[in-house]
């Protein structure tokens, strides 16, 4: 597994954010029983630049918690059968998933309201994203509860807690 790791923001973030990154998305995709090694591109940014991105790709002026941007369109979540030989890095032959892009700003002001560690709201944002990026989406509520419950799963199997 491959992560392109990029923390382009300026607050000192305390625990080895990199480090917590990659083990999620490895457990998120071994949750997701994807038969290939993967590489992901990772940003850690500011609520501006993450403003301008979601104005720019989704039409939404504000900032946001997290955007994924999947490199491959799944007719069904986890589907990994359906693939293309341009789906995979030529070089590495890892399955391209696709980029994450992290607003800690937005991740430490959802710490606070929802009462757990930024550590573990950073958590939790990578096994969110990682299921958009394997074509989970939440535009329903069983879709909604569906992915809840993986986030979930993938942040237990870690121990990661709301506790925390």
């Amino acid at each position: 597994m491959t992560v392109y790791f990029e923390n382009e923001q300026d607050k000192e973030i305390p625990f080895d954010c990199e480090e917590l990154v990659k083990t999620v998305i490895q457990a998120a995709v071994k949750a997701e029983q994807c038969p290939y090694e993967v590489s992901v591109s990772v940003i850690i940014t500011d609520n501006e630049s993450i403003k301008e991105a979601n104005r720019d790709f989704r039409g939404l002026d504000r900032a946001t918690d997290v955007l994924s941007f999947p490199a491959h369109q799944y007719d069904v979540p986890s589907d990994f059968t359906d693939l293309a030989d341009d789906d995979f890095d030529m070089d590495t032959g890892e399955l391209i998933l696709g980029d994450i892009m992290i607003s800690y700003e937005r991740a430490l002001e959802q710490a606070k309201e929802y009462g757990h560690s930024i550590r573990r709201e950073i958590a939790f944002l990578t096994a969110h994203s990682v299921l958009h990026l394997c074509g989970y989406d939440h535009e329903t509520d069983d879709e909604r509860l569906i992915m809840e419950e993986k986030q979930e799963a993938v942040l237990q199997s870690l121990g990661i807690t709301r506790d925390e």
